[in-house]
């Protein structure tokens, strides 16, 4: 990077969003002079983050995820608030280039003084984020965002995985024909924390309250996530921005009601732990492939596995007690 730790630290505690954008870059490189930076700068990070509020917002192509997030956010800014957004494209499983490309998104939000965009494809990483989303929302964190909106993928129901790495999981649905909860899978309603109807108007306002009726039972059939919580479904128009300060309030109570239940800081150790299993395995792996013998073994199994010599569990097992063996 042709800038230093410093600068970028300095960057991000000043705001600066072109040098906060350089540090998302540089914590998302694979290159192993830029990792050994990227450790460097989210130490010194670390401090200042953990104080806003993460918002996974998931629902299939359609729902208008975009639109909702270009208008919540800027309404959380004429709150004063200051709005962070990751947008997650999908990626070309081949190049693991974004499909979408940089195509320009949320220009109003854009404009903001007080809002953060960053698109960045998931190459591939499964869960609806992308491999260092947790990363980047440190450093949002630690630039003095008090939202971090991350747009998932939408694209299936490996989605629940956002609710990971978030403080509420945001689920919008639209109206659509035949049965109102064909597609919505058991993982995502066990998973969600709040419920938007989007796209309701005139002309279909009475299937919009018939849905909500059909989530609220589907929704009592399925244990509370939190004690004492009752996942709201709530109707509205991120278009014309109805219903938008109905959702900033019931995750504003939701947040209110963690924290009193001593879970809001629980949750968020599960969280760093579960990133910290994740690295391990990366940090293994990258191990194996650069130590020449075990980059053998490990080639020779997943061959064997490819040719179906024999079945890929035994193998990985196989290699795995032999590295350790050795090791």
């Amino acid at each position: 990077m042709k800038f230093s730790t410093e600068e970028l630290f300095n960057g991000i505690k000043t705001g600066n969003k072109r040098l906060i954008g350089k540090a998302i870059t540089l914590a998302e490189s694979s290159k192993p002079e830029h990792r050994i930076q990227a450790e460097e700068l989210l130490e010194k990070i670390l401090p200042l983050s953990g104080n806003s509020v993460r918002i996974g917002i998931t629902g299939v192509p359609g729902a208008g995820k975009s639109t909702f997030i270009e208008n919540f956010g800027r309404m959380a800014i004429s709150k004063g608030k200051k709005v962070a957004v990751l947008a997650i494209d999908p990626s070309s499983a081949i190049n693991k280039g974004s499909i979408l490309g940089d195509k320009t998104r949320m220009e109003e939000l854009a404009k903001e003084e007080n809002a953060f965009i960053r698109p960045s494809p998931s190459s591939g990483f499964l869960g609806g984020v992308a491999n260092t989303t947790f990363e980047t929302m440190l450093i949002c964190e630690a630039a003095g965002y008090d939202y971090v909106l991350i747009e998932t993928v939408g694209v299936g129901q490996s989605e629940v995985l956002v609710a990971d790495i978030t403080d509420v999981f945001l689920f919008l649905k639209i109206i659509g024909g035949g049965d109102e909860l064909q597609g919505i899978k058991r993982g995502i309603m066990e998973m969600v924390d709040v419920i938007f109807i989007n796209k309701v108007e005139e002309n279909n306002l009475q299937k919009a309250k018939n849905t909500k009726l059909e989530l609220k039972r589907a929704l009592d059939f399925i244990p509370p996530k939190e004690k004492g919580w009752r996942v709201p479904v709530l109707l509205g128009s991120a278009l014309n921005n109805v219903g938008l300060e109905d959702v900033y309030e019931k995750i504003d109570d939701f947040i209110s009601l963690k924290k009193k239940e001593n879970r809001f800081d629980e949750v968020r150790k599960i969280q760093a732990e579960k990133r910290y299993e994740y690295w391990v395995q990366e940090y293994i792996l990258a191990k194996i492939r650069n130590n020449g013998s075990s980059e053998e073994a490990y080639i020779a199994h997943k061959k064997n596995a490819s040719a179906l010599v024999s079945n890929p569990i035994t193998e990985a097992k196989q290699f795995v007690e032999k590295f350790f063996n050795k090791s």
